[in-house]
Order: C-alpha cells, then structure tokens, then sequence
C-alpha cells in the first residue's frame, strides 16, 4: 500500500496553546503488545497506512515501538506518536521526570506528538499538578499537545478552574455498549476531541451482536469494521489494537463505505453502559 494512502484518514484539530495541532483519526494501538513482540505489529501498521501510534509507559513497549520508528522509511514527521504517563508518576517533578525516560525510551529528539495523564487517580489527588507540568513540557516544545484519558467532567472542569484551559483529549473507553453521551457532549462544548480505547469492546459479545451483523452483511463489511466506522461518523479519534496482519490491514479499510441514519440510530439503540474496564472514578492503582 503506498503512502497515497494517507491521504485517507481524517484528521481533528487538537487544541496546543496558541495553535493547533492535527491527529489522524484512525491511529493503531499497542496495549497488551509485549515489547519484543511489537516492532512487527507497528511495521505492519505503517506499512498498510497507519500514520498514528499510542503506546504508554505503562504498555512496558515504548522501547519497541522507538526502535520501529528509528527503523522505518516513513520520516517520523509523518507519524503522530502518543504516549502516557502512568499513575506512579503524577506529581509535577515526577511527570517532568517520567517524560524524560518515557522521551528516552521512544529514542528520537523529536516531540512526542501527544502526551496523556493515563487515569485521574483521584483518591492520591495529583492530576492537577500533572496537567501543569503537561503544559510546561507543551510550552518547552517537549511535547505538541496536552492530553489526559479516563477523566470524568468533574475531573476536567477541576483541570481548567485551576490551570485556565480545558485538555486537548480525552482518552475513554467507548464503544457501542459504552457510548458515553454524556461525557461526549461535554467535550463538545469545550472542544475536547474524544479518543476511544477499547473500541470494539476488546472483541467480545459486540462483534456477536445481531444487529451489528446484519449493518455489516448489509455493506458487506466486517462487524468490526462497522463499529470503527460509526467511531469515525461520530467524530471519534479510534486506535484498534491488533498484532494479526489481516486484521491490521482490515481495521484499516474503512474508508470506502458509510453507514447511514438508520444504522447508526440502530447502533445508538445498543448503549448499555457496560465498562470492559475500570471505573475511572475508582481506579487508583499506581
């Protein structure tokens, strides 16, 4: 596939201070990748389009994922690459410190394009001096973008009372049995782009939905397909994970059809609120 390819992914403005940046709006995750395992998966992504890797401390493969950037012919120019800080790390010096060796891990002087609180912690009460030092590494050039994931709108509103400016992004688990409407329209109104983890509900009982099956024999796609979609058409940034390479290459292939009103009115009708993982407001775990 050649690098034409690109020209096929949306992109979304992402608030950076004074200007803005762009984030492709289909990326390809690496959680639960190990490190010696990753390099292919990521090759295979850029080589089928991908132009947008998030990774993590907390992945334990950063490692892996800089040595396939340092590798590849694609200039890292053309690759918007996102990480995390772990929850261990939060405090002002400590996220400082943590970015250091997660920049030195990713092995490039360049930007990381977008870094991410991982989760508010909210019982150890240190997301907000976090976010500080985000915006001190955003203002030195460290970083492009400021971000956090998992934050709720009490944990956002907190964020711009106390520092004057909303996230970039927000990171959350959504999918068709989680929709987070809510949550959503908040990010609306304060032009928070909304990124979605575990998009296909880590690939259980929605890839076996009735009506998911039948959008996608109607367009003669893949249930999985369907719902990156519908991430797509909602304005959703979406980052599927996977180390098979035809499942990379079929997450990727989602350009060429378009769901209508009345699938996604069906997919609305699916919202359950069921969580695949923590609740943001209980997780504490360092």
């Amino acid at each position: 596939m050649t690098d034409n390819t690109i020209a096929s992914v949306p992109t979304l403005s992402l608030r950076a201070g004074s200007v803005a940046v762009k984030i492709p709006q289909l990326g390809f995750g690496v959680w639960q990748v190990p490190d010696d395992k990753v390099g292919p998966a990521v090759e295979k992504a850029l080589e089928v389009g991908y132009r947008h890797i998030d990774t993590a401390k907390a992945y334990d493969n950063e490692s892996g994922v800089g040595r396939v950037l340092s590798a590849t012919p694609v200039p890292r120019s053309q690759i918007f690459l996102t990480t995390k800080l772990w929850n261990a790390d939060q405090g002002y010096q400590q996220t400082l410190d943590a970015f250091e060796a997660s920049h030195q891990r990713l092995g490039s002087d360049a930007p990381v394009d977008l870094y991410l609180i991982h989760w508010p912690t909210p019982k150890n009460d240190r997301y907000v001096d976090t976010y500080r030092a985000l915006i001190e590494l955003r203002e030195s050039g460290k970083i492009r973008a400021a971000g956090v994931c998992n934050f709720e709108v009490e944990h956002l509103e907190r964020v711009n009372a106390e520092l004057g400016e909303y996230p970039a992004i927000n990171q959350i688990e959504l999918h068709p049995f989680l929709q987070q409407a809510q949550l959503r329209e908040f990010h609306q109104a304060h032009d928070i782009v909304t990124e979605a983890w575990s998009p296909l509900a880590s690939g259980g009982e929605v890839l076996q939905n009735a009506d998911i099956a039948a959008i996608a024999d109607k367009h003669g796609k893949t249930a999985a397909q369907v719902i990156l979609r519908w991430h797509l058409q909602l304005g959703n940034v979406v980052i599927p994970k996977s180390v098979t390479p035809a499942r990379i290459e079929e997450n990727f292939d989602i350009f060429g059809f378009e769901l209508d009103g009345e699938d996604l009115r069906t997919i609305a009708g699916l919202d359950k609120g069921e969580r695949t993982g923590p609740d943001p407001m209980e997780f504490n775990q360092a």
